[in-house]
């Protein structure tokens, strides 16, 4: 039976949502983002037409478009409010994917026996738009990658259906990048030799690519032939990632305790990054060398970032460590987690911050989460090895 996926997708979500609150937003640029040394996080279309996008230097941004209202964000408003699309969609549809805050897969396959399974999307879109007061796009197609790319190119406000014969002929004019798993190192390469459009990917030979760009050539060749038997995951969520050290032997050191917390935390909010994790809610465990055991919370604005929640848990650690007994073990804990597709809090951050981030990510990923860090993490566990 022929697959039938859709993918949806809100508009400028992050600004939506703030035009929600406030009508005299509509019809103006807007950036949603952090401070004179932030980044955007999201942008209004009318922004994106002087050459404004996500991830640009707010200076930058306001450079090309200086008439802009710079907004800082609010991540929690908007992960309540991405709960409630969430909600509205699982209410109707039999099988749903959260790829993001505000993006959802739905594999509605054998529906079109009893309704028109784009005209059933299209009510869905409306339920939404109804219920939100967001905008919100969608396309229905065969698997998951041209149903995105035909979102993409359905926005702002569009829907689209591209049935199994119209595939190729619908991916073909368009550009390389269009293709999810494209970034601009594989652009570069491609465009080094011609391939700036899909149709001349489709038809070069799949052992080709794969000798140019490794492994991943098979499933770049795949997509540009509209080819994708990824299913659609049901969605649920990921409640608290946690982590805790027993030392070898009870200590009352505090500048040894403070570097192990360091190292925990940072892998923490490596992890974090690493599957598109922020979270609000931090808590430290300690447990004394009699086994009395302790705990205690805070709530601080979404985030992923080291620096934010390092200074966190030290602070909950002086207020939790008040005995000054030798403790046995010590335990982070990251809960209420919100899906989301920012790599750290860019709304609290600097740009130079940012960057710092991104590449100790890279080294991380590349080389493996212990070969890179802050000194201090490092070195309590040096200690706690010796």
């Amino acid at each position: 039976m022929e697959r039938a996926i859709v993918h949806m997708d809100l508009d400028t979500f992050f600004v939506s949502c703030e035009r929600l609150n406030n009508d005299k937003l509509k019809g103006i640029p807007i950036i949603v983002g952090g401070g004179e040394r932030g980044v955007v996080a999201s942008c209004s279309y009318e922004a994106r037409y002087y050459g404004v996008h996500s991830a640009m230097p707010i200076k930058m941004a306001l450079r090309l478009c200086p008439e802009a209202k710079v907004m800082k964000g609010d991540m929690e408003r908007y992960s309540k409010l991405s709960h409630m699309v969430t909600e509205v969609i699982e209410e109707k549809a039999p099988v749903v994917e959260k790829a993001s805050i505000d993006e959802h897969y739905l594999d509605i396959t054998g529906m079109d026996r009893f309704f028109g399974a784009y005209k059933w999307t299209e009510e869905l879109s409306q339920a939404i738009t109804h219920h939100t007061g967001l905008p919100i796009s969608f396309a229905l197609s065969v698997n998951k990658t041209v149903a995105k790319i035909g979102t993409g190119e359905a926005k702002p406000l569009g829907k689209k259906e591209i049935s199994a014969g119209m595939v190729r002929p619908f991916l073909n004019p368009l550009s390389i990048k269009k293709i999810p798993m494209v970034g601009d190192a594989t652009f570069q390469l491609l465009s080094r030799i011609g391939i700036r459009q899909i149709h001349t990917l489709a038809d070069m030979p799949m052992e080709v690519l794969q000798q140019m760009i490794g492994k991943n050539g098979v499933d770049l060749w795949k997509k540009a032939n509209g080819i994708d038997y990824t299913p659609v995951e049901p969605y649920t969520e990921r409640k608290s990632i946690s982590t805790e050290h027993t030392f070898g032997q009870d200590t009352i050191d505090l500048a040894k305790l403070r570097s192990v917390i360091s190292g925990m935390v940072e892998k923490l909010a490596y992890q974090l990054r690493s599957e598109q994790w922020l979270t609000s809610t931090v808590v430290v465990k300690i447990r004394y060398a009699n086994f009395d055991t302790e705990t205690k919370q805070c709530r601080i604005p979404y985030t992923s970032a080291d620096h934010t929640l390092s200074r966190c848990v030290m602070e909950l650690f002086d207020k939790l460590y008040n005995r000054r007994m030798r403790i046995r073990l010590i335990g982070v804990r990251l809960t209420n987690l919100v899906r989301g597709s920012l790599q750290i809090d860019i709304f609290e951050d600097t740009q130079e911050m940012v960057a710092l981030y991104q590449a100790m990510d890279r080294i991380k990923n590349r080389f493996g989460v212990d070969k890179v860090g802050r000194a201090s993490g490092f070195r309590g566990l040096r200690r706690e090895e010796v």
